[in-house]
C-alpha cells in the first residue's frame, strides 16, 4: 500500500501536502484509526469517467415525451426528448445537492448508498450539458 502520512506531520506543513496530491498523486492521511483519501479534481474526474444514467424516453399520448433514469427515481415531461434530457440533468444536479447536504442520510440509506458515485459525477461537472453529456438512452 502506498505510504500512509501521519495527519499531525500533514497539518505541520499542509500546503505541501495540498501540492503532492494536486501536482503529483493522491494521499492516504491517518489519525487515530481514521483514514482519509485525498484527490485533486482531475483525479477524482478519471476515478468517475465511467460513470453514466441510464435514461428511458416514452412517448406520451398528447406528444411529451416522459423520461427518467433506471437506478434513481426522477421523472420529467417535456415537450421533446432533448428537453427531456436537459430536465433530467437539472433534476440530477438537485438531488446530487440535497444528497451532498444531507450526506449522512443518504449515504447511510441501503437504497441511496450505491449513488454516491454518480453524485460526485454530477457535482463535478461544469454545467448542467455537462451533467446531460453523463444520460444516456
Amino acid at each position: 500500500m502506498q505510504e500512509i502520512l501521519n495527519a499531525t506531520e500533514v497539518r505541520r506543513d499542509w500546503g505541501r501536502f495540498i501540492d503532492s496530491v494536486v501536482h503529483g498523486k493522491p494521499g492516504i492521511i491517518k489519525r487515530n484509526r481514521d483514514y482519509i483519501l485525498s484527490l485533486s479534481i482531475p483525479q477524482a474526474k478519471v476515478l468517475l469517467q465511467n460513470i453514466d444514467f441510464k435514461a428511458y424516453f416514452i412517448q406520451e399520448e398528447d406528444g411529451t415525451i416522459t423520461a427518467g433514469l433506471e437506478d434513481i427515481d426522477l421523472l420529467v415531461n417535456q415537450e421533446d426528448e432533448q428537453a427531456a434530457r436537459v430536465a433530467l440533468a437539472k433534476e440530477l444536479i438537485d438531488y446530487a445537492d440535497d444528497y451532498f447536504n444531507n450526506f449522512q442520510l443518504y449515504f447511510q440509506s441501503p437504497n441511496r448508498r450505491s449513488h454516491f458515485p454518480h453524485v460526485l459525477a454530477v457535482l463535478l461537472q461544469n454545467s448542467v450539458s455537462g451533467v446531460a453529456e453523463l444520460i444516456h438512452a
